[in-house]
């Protein structure tokens, strides 16, 4: 029973095999006693919080907080032990700080819990009972078999049983998972391939064994053994699988077979989050679950993020929790001290009692220590955190509010999931940024190419030619589809005599002919619906329409050159089987798909063998320039070389593409190689690759093409002023290396001029630490040049394992750095190994897929792209925006904007509270140490509620020390606030000085006015000690009000309102409470001392002299600072405001004005040396209007 309760609390878990035996469609044994494996339910929880723990939960999380903890402990005190104040004074706030701090998480949590809800309860079809159900995403069980449909997600890890295609595959999209947008392709196994209606679904038994639930996306090892089919599906599908099982050489078992296991892998799951794709539906069994599908297990656990505000308040608290225990022993060993003498020892008005003669010294000494304790606690300001609570949850709603991060194409405004890191925003110095959809749109274009030595380019979707041609003597071509008798040359399509001079202009259309051809054949992609009337009639020109081919591509640069193919009359048409249909200018051609050899980092080429119409054997190559023109003993070289860099210069990516043509004899010894090397168990890669350098050898270059990847709206413009604000930017991506550097180069990340350093493909430590010591000697060599890093998924993992410092050096060198081909728990690796640096910087990580989810947890900040790939990572983040170029606005205005509102928000309560506790210190060297409270309970109380912390609030929501188009326009001004320099030590101990200083103004500056008994009414009546304690607050409220008001630039009439209404709400306040018996109360010091205090006018002059003297220190310090040592951002602010001032002045003025106005400002700006300068000064503004000036 107690072991079945600690399971239950989860301080137990049972033990789990490492496997798990799943039954299809849950048909569990009959027979024997079977207890069936216990699986998770299908809901994803990005919530903290449930109704059952979030009282204890948040109370534990909140009272981790220093200035809670504390003061939970002072009211525990004050209802122990006789106190100088009420328990009321320090449980009211804490209990207001609580309270207001849960409502505020709890509401961001069940926003959370919305969210949630909203994938949970998701409508999904499940087989059950013979028949297609609908259910909700969450009551998926492992074991159902789920329907998905064309375009749908899936809603939990699946293996595929069958598709709507007789081969039993599909085409999904991992997008969400690892980045990629290009179409992979899924395998049912031939054996469930066949069943492909619910009916066919229902009779299968059988059960899958597999491994345990693990993050890697690409791993899955399992089988399948089926006990029972249908005798007459299987028989009427035998034909046509019997082909298939020739080619599966695992799968060894007769149709008739009764019971047999068939070997399950990666190409038959489907992975949670990926979308289906060119498929009208599939059928697949749900293997993982809920929180155990490898999207979910690749999400790092939410963790409670604190910002370095938050941090350095815990510093600053801990620094005036050793001042106020200073304060509090001081205190006590001077009662004791004082009290060594007999006389105030036990004075004649305050005889002690015999239990008090009898106490325990050592007790008394305690209780006396902790009652100064808490007659001194308000020096540490609880309500410090509630205002800051209520700054950060208010603050958020303008992020949202804000215009100028909405994005009106997706109605899209930005979001806030977070709100405990506004600040944050102002402190970033590392950026890391996922590249598909983030700094992409998805989209490629075809732009230019380059055939047979010429370059073209696309217009208006026709190519032009930008150099001389061959039968152009007028050295331009303007349009290839000016050769109108290019229909009447079909014949070429099939013509075995591929030359590569062309002679005369039949020659010419031949070379673009089969540089197209080639373009559509060397690929693989997809196509999903096939309608070929009417396409490809005019010749390389788009007079049909491409969106009736919806095509689908492993990697998006071959769909882009599929399409442009087919705008200019190369259509392809799609695969049946192994025949590849292909419609040059209106007539369909078919050729037969001999072999692919797939593209591989090592190669960075692909290529594909294909008979043509004649029964020729060609070879067409498509790669990098760098592997595919060494391989060439033909064409134009050169001048494509030329071309290639031409394109790179202008950020497009560029593949080179070439051809071959085969011998029967020749092609006999490539099929034989090709199948030995396919066929080998042992060392199967290294003998592909030699047979692929074989077979891509000796080629004949047709030229290259250029695709422009289309990134995001001012990315390059967004980056570099991410740079320029000291910001460092890393580009982490799942993409291949080709793809991300390319991309990386256009966005601007990486400069043409920049040294780039590559540490790739790396097989052993010991290698991984010879390139890398390698890499950090260039590092130091050329430090004069920039570097960039380009690292991949492989070698990170080997530099991570054994050689983290030597790669944080490199790294640091380097201006930008690129990671690519990373799991998306590797990128929150990389994350993490920055975040614990020595310099221990703030990280900013963003992205738009749920591969991105773990990077987002882990950085300081985490903002999610609402993009294309689904809204996961939007969910996870701390903000959410539509577009990369919002982050400028995000960070440089509205980063700076709360780092300096809750900067000054800190220090000003600590200020504010050294003000407050000060004096009632210093009283108890006049009251013997007695601890007699200056300041009545009800001032004690509302000093932070009410009388002060208005204007605060409203100033950390308000303020605007600069103009926001400054700091957007000058992104330098970021690296003023940078490395939390608001709240340095040094600022601290100015304002923590300053608020010591003007304490002791008060006190003193009241003592010397009544502190002798001096009359100061006219009917002769002296000032008590009530009313000295008013005094000292009165002056100190106006005082420390006024300062708030020193500090605010930004001035509205909400400003104004709360500014000057708190020190009037004070007065009016202590008027009724000190005016009027309240019966409730049972005693009342205060009664009349507010308006016998009010009624001197020495006192008024009093109040006035000190507030002034307070300030008039602090005034001039700013003043002098100002004038002779201006920050950068008050430089910035004069500048704005001269403009303003300028512009908005005169544009008010009317027309006669404004020119005199206009003729003032230049005379101020230039000094006329003489009377000739002046006239003609005077003269440059006449007949101007002011849109002219």
């Amino acid at each position: 029973m107690w072991r079945w309760v600690r399971q239950q609390l989860g301080f137990d878990p049972p033990h789990q095999s490492d496997t798990r035996t799943i039954y299809i469609a849950n048909r569990f044994p009959q027979y024997g006693h079977y207890t069936p494996q216990k699986f998770i339910d299908n809901r994803i929880i990005s919530s903290k919080y449930t109704m059952w723990n979030f009282v204890p939960k948040n109370l534990f999380e909140q009272f981790r907080r220093v200035a809670n903890f504390y003061f939970l402990i002072i009211f525990l005190v004050q209802l122990m032990i006789d106190t100088p104040t009420s328990p009321v004074t320090s449980g009211l706030p804490l209990f207001f700080v609580i309270t207001v701090t849960a409502i505020k998480q709890g509401y961001e949590d069940w926003l959370r819990h919305i969210s949630d809800n909203e994938v949970n309860g998701a409508p999904v079809y499940v087989v059950r009972s013979g028949g297609l159900v609908t259910t909700r995403s969450k009551n998926i069980r492992v074991g159902d078999i789920v329907r998905v449909a064309k375009d749908e997600s899936f809603p939990a890890d699946l293996v595929l049983l069958s598709s709507d295609r007789l081969d039993g595959s599909c085409h999904v999209t991992t997008a969400s998972l690892d980045g990629e947008t290009n179409l992979k392709t899924h395998v049912a196994v031939p054996e469930t391939a066949v069943l492909q209606t619910v009916a066919n679904l229902d009779t299968l038994i059988a059960v899958i064994e597999c491994q345990q639930p693990e993050a890697d996306l690409y791993r899955f090892m399992g089988r399948m053994t089926i006990t029972q089919q249908m005798e007459e599906i299987v028989s009427y599908f035998f034909s046509f699988y019997i082909s298939l099982m020739e080619r599966n050489s695992n799968s060894k078992k007769t149709p008739c077979s009764k019971k047999y296991a068939i070997p399950l892998g990666p190409e038959s799951l489907l992975l949670r989050g990926a979308r289906l794709k060119n498929t009208k539906e599939i059928f697949g069994v749900a293997v993982y679950t809920g929180m155990e599908t490898k999207m979910a297990l690749n999400y790092k656990s939410k963790s409670q993020k604190r910002s370095a505000v938050e941090k350095s308040m815990n510093t600053f608290l801990i620094i005036y929790l050793i001042i106020l225990i200073s304060e509090a022993i001081i205190s006590t060993i001077l009662k004791y001290t004082w009290q060594a003498e007999e006389k105030w020892d036990e004075p004649w008005y305050n005889q002690k009692t015999e239990h008090q003669r009898n106490s325990s010294k050592i007790l008394k000494f305690i209780s006396d220590f902790l009652a100064f304790l808490v007659l001194y606690n308000f020096i540490i300001p609880i309500s410090l955190y509630v205002t800051v609570e209520l700054q950060k949850f208010l603050g958020s709603f303008f992020i949202g509010w804000d215009l100028d991060l909405y994005h009106e194409e997706s109605d899209e405004k930005a979001q806030v999931n977070t709100s405990d890191l506004n600040e944050e925003l102002g402190q970033v110095e590392y950026v890391f940024t996922d590249k598909t959809g983030t700094l992409t749109e998805n989209e490629m274009q075809f732009r230019e190419c380059s055939i047979n030595g010429t370059k073209y380019q696309e217009i208006n979707g026709r190519l032009v030619s930008e150099g001389p041609t061959p039968d152009s003597s007028e050295g331009n071509l303007s349009y290839l589809t000016s050769l109108s008798h290019l229909n009447n040359l079909s014949h070429l399509a099939t013509s075995s005599s591929f030359r590569t001079s062309p002679e005369n202009g039949t020659e010419l259309i031949k070379e673009h002919d089969l540089f197209f051809k080639a373009v559509s054949l060397c690929h693989t992609v997809q196509i999903s619906s096939v309608q070929t009337d009417s396409i490809g009639d005019g010749p390389w020109q788009s007079n049909f329409a491409p969106a009736q081919l919806e095509y689908y591509a492993s990697s998006p640069d071959e769909k882009a050159l599929v399409e442009a193919a087919a705008r200019f009359g190369i259509v392809f048409i799609g695969n049946s089987g192994e025949i590849m249909e292909v419609k040059t200018l209106g007539k369909l051609e078919r050729y037969k798909l001999l072999h692919i050899l797939e593209f591989d980092p090592d190669r960075r080429r692909m290529s594909v063998i294909v008979q043509a119409p004649s029964g020729e054997k060609l070879l067409f190559v498509k790669g990098a320039e760098s592997s595919v023109l060494p391989a060439c003993i033909g064409g134009e070289i050169e001048k494509t070389r030329i071309h290639v860099d031409e394109f790179a210069l202008k950020g497009l990516r560029t593949l080179c593409m070439a051809y071959r043509q085969f011998t029967s004899k020749e092609y006999e010894e490539i099929n034989r190689r090709l199948f030995e090397a396919r066929t080998a168990l042992q060392q199967r890669e290294e003998k592909l690759a030699g047979v692929f350098q074989f077979i891509e050898k000796d080629l004949i270059l047709l030229g290259a093409t250029a695709v422009e990847d289309k990134l995001q709206d001012k990315v390059r413009e967004t980056i570099e002023a991410l740079r320029m604000a000291g910001i460092k930017v890393w580009v982490l991506t799942g993409d291949k290396h080709e793809t991300a550097v390319s991309v990386s180069l256009s966005c601007g990340h990486f400069h043409r001029t920049m040294n780039i350093l590559e540490l790739l493909n790396q097989k052993s430590d010991s290698e991984c630490a010879e390139k890398l010591g390698q890499l950090a000697r260039r590092v130091r060599e050329d430090h004069v040049i920039q570097h960039g890093l380009v690292v991949d998924g492989t070698s990170l993992s080997l530099a991570l394992r054994e050689h983290e410092k030597l790669f944080m050096d490199v790294c640091r060198n380097c201006s930008a750095v690129m990671c690519c081909r990373m799991a998306p728990l590797q990128k929150a690796k990389v994350i993490r190994l920055i975040k614990i640096s020595p310099e221990k910087p703030i990280t900013l990580a963003i992205g738009d897929g749920a591969n991105d989810v773990s990077m987002i947890q882990e950085a300081h900040v985490g903002i999610g792209i609402m993009g294309k790939e689904g809204r996961q990572a939007a969910r996870n983040s701390d903000y959410a925006i539509a577009r990369f170029k919002f982050l400028s606005k995000l960070l440089f205005v509205h980063g700076h904007f709360y780092y300096i509102r809750i900067a000054t928000l800190v220090q000003y309560f600590f200020y504010k509270n050294v003000c407050f506790i000060t004096p009632q210190f210093l009283y108890q060297f006049y009251c013997l140490f007695s601890q007699q409270t200056l300041y009545d309970s009800v001032y004690l109380t509302l000093y932070n509620i009410c009388f002060t912390s208005l204007p605060i609030l409203i100033y950390s929501l308000l303020e605007q020390h600069i103009d926001p188009h400054v700091l957007q326009n000058k992104p330098a001004l970021y690296r003023d606030i940078s490395k939390n320099r608001q709240l340095s030590m040094k600022t601290f101990l100015y304002w923590t000085i300053l608020g010591f200083s003007h304490a002791f103004i008060f006190f003193f500056g009241s003592y010397f006015l009544i502190g002798k008994d001096t009359s100061l009414l006219g009917n002769g009546q002296m000032f008590g000690n009530w009313t000295f304690g008013t005094l000292v607050f009165t002056v100190m409220v106006i005082t420390v009000t006024a300062k708030m008001a020193l500090e605010t630039h930004f001035w509205t009439w909400i400003n104004h309102l709360v500014t000057w209404g708190s020190i009037l709400f004070y007065f009016v306040f202590s008027l009724f409470y000190g005016g009027i018996l309240w019966p409730f109360l049972s005693s009342q010091n205060m009664y009349f001392v507010f308006i016998q205090l009010l009624s001197s006018g020495s006192a008024w002059f009093a109040i006035i002299l000190m507030v002034v003297t307070c300030l008039f220190l602090d005034i001039v310090k700013k003043v002098f600072d100002h004038h002779f040592h201006p920050t950068n951002i008050e430089k910035a602010q004069m500048y704005s405001n001269t403009v303003a001032f300028s512009d908005e002045f005169i544009a008010l003025q009317p027309l006669s004005r404004a020119r005199s106005q206009l003729s003032k400002l230049r005379w101020k700006k230039i000094r006329v040396q003489s009377a000739q300068h002046m006239n003609l000064l005077k003269a440059s503004t006449e007949g101007r209007t002011v849109g002219t000036c």
